[in-house]
C-alpha cells in the first residue's frame, strides 16, 4: 500500500468515526433514572410544590433538573411540538390528546401525585372572607355581582382560567371585569394593592410563597367557599382537601413522554413514594397516598437515675 493509498484509508477511517460520533451524540440520553439532566415544563400555578420537590431530589440523587414553568396550554403545546417530554399538569390528559401522542408512537405514562385546590384571594382591607361560587359564576358570565368588582386571573391559557370556565359553562375571554396577569405571582402582587378585586389562584402560591413575595401574601385573604351543592363555606385547609369538601379541589399529575427509563420515570417515582408524598404533606396539598408512620413500642420505660 503506497503512501498516497494509506492516506485516503487513513481520511475514510477517521470520516466514518466522526460520522459515528455525530451519530452518537445526536442520540445519546443525557440522563438515566436518577443521574443526568432533564427539563420537566411545569404548570405554573403549582410551581412552589415542584420547586420544594425538585430540590430534594437532586440533593438525594446525581439529578439536575431544569424547571420550566408556564401556562397550561403552552405546556401541553410544548409537548405536542415534542419540546417537552416530562410535564406536570392540573389535569390528566384527554382522550383526544392521548390519541394525538399515540399516533406519533408515544405513550404517555401518567401519574397523578397529589391533590391542589384553586383559591380565591381579596386585599385584607376588604373584611369579607367568604364567596358565594355561583355569585363568581354569574360575574364571568356578566351579571353585576356586589362585592366583586372584578376577577384576576394569571393569564388567558392557565389551568385556573380553564378550571373555571368549565364551572361556568362559558370561556372565560375579554369578559368585563375579567382581568389578566402574567402569573400566579402577579395575581397576589395585584390584589394585595388593590381593593375590591377577587383574585383566583393556585392554593400553594399562599401555603409556600418565595420568601419576596410574603410582604404580598401578608396583605391578602384566602376565602371560604360556598359550593353550588352546599350550605356551608369551606375554605381551601389541607382536611378540607383531603375528605374532600372544597368545591374548587383538583388534581396534579406528571406526564412522562421520554419514552425510555429517564429522570421521568425516577423524578414520578419519586413524587410518588414515601419522601415525595412527605413533601407534598409537609407543604399543605394532600398527597395521593398517606405516607406511613413508624410507631416504636418500648416494654420497659427507662427512668433517669439522676
Amino acid at each position: 500500500m503506497n503512501k498516497l493509498t494509506k492516506t485516503i484509508v487513513g481520511f475514510l477511517v477517521l470520516s466514518l468515526l466522526f460520522v459515528l460520533a455525530c451519530q452518537n451524540n445526536k442520540g445519546e440520553k443525557t440522563d438515566t433514572i436518577l443521574e443526568g439532566k432533564a427539563s420537566i415544563y411545569v404548570d405554573e400555578s403549582i410551581l412552589p410544590i415542584v420547586e420544594d420537590a425538585e430540590a430534594v431530589f437532586e440533593v438525594q440523587y446525581r439529578a439536575k433538573l431544569h424547571l420550566v414553568p408556564q401556562s397550561e396550554n403552552e405546556v401541553l403545546n410544548s409537548m405536542f411540538k415534542d419540546t417537552a417530554k416530562i410535564a406536570i399538569l392540573t389535569r390528566t390528559l384527554t382522550e383526544d390528546e392521548l390519541k394525538a401522542f399515540q399516533s406519533k408512537k408515544i405513550n404517555p405514562r401518567i401519574t397523578p401525585f397529589a391533590t391542589d385546590a384553586v383559591a380565591f384571594i381579596r386585599n385584607k382591607k376588604t373584611n369579607d372572607t367568604l364567596i358565594v361560587l355561583q355569585d363568581v359564576i354569574d360575574f364571568i358570565k356578566g351579571k353585576s355581582v356586589p362585592g366583586i368588582k372584578g376577577l384576576v386571573f394569571d393569564n388567558a391559557n392557565s389551568s385556573t382560567v380553564r378550571f373555571l370556565s368549565e364551572k361556568a359553562g362559558v370561556v372565560i375571554s375579554n369578559q368585563k371585569g375579567i382581568f389578566s396577569q402574567k402569573n400566579n405571582e402577579d395575581v397576589i402582587k395585584y390584589v394585595a394593592e388593590n381593593e375590591g378585586l377577587v383574585g383566583v389562584i393556585g392554593m400553594n402560591w399562599i401555603f409556600q410563597p418565595p420568601l419576596e413575595l410574603q410582604e404580598q401574601v401578608d396583605k391578602v385573604n384566602v376565602l371560604g367557599v360556598k359550593g353550588n351543592d352546599s350550605s356551608e363555606f369551606i375554605f381551601p385547609t389541607q382536611d378540607n382537601l383531603a375528605i374532600g369538601k372544597y368545591p374548587l379541589a383538583r388534581h396534579l399529575y406528571i406526564v412522562n413522554c421520554q419514552g425510555y427509563s429517564g429522570l421521568g420515570m425516577g423524578f414520578a417515582s419519586f413524587l410518588g413514594g414515601e419522601r415525595g408524598q412527605r413533601i407534598i404533606l409537609k407543604s399543605g396539598l394532600v398527597p395521593e397516598r398517606i405516607p406511613t408512620r413508624k410507631i416504636v413500642v418500648r416494654n420497659k420505660i427507662i427512668k433517669d437515675k439522676n
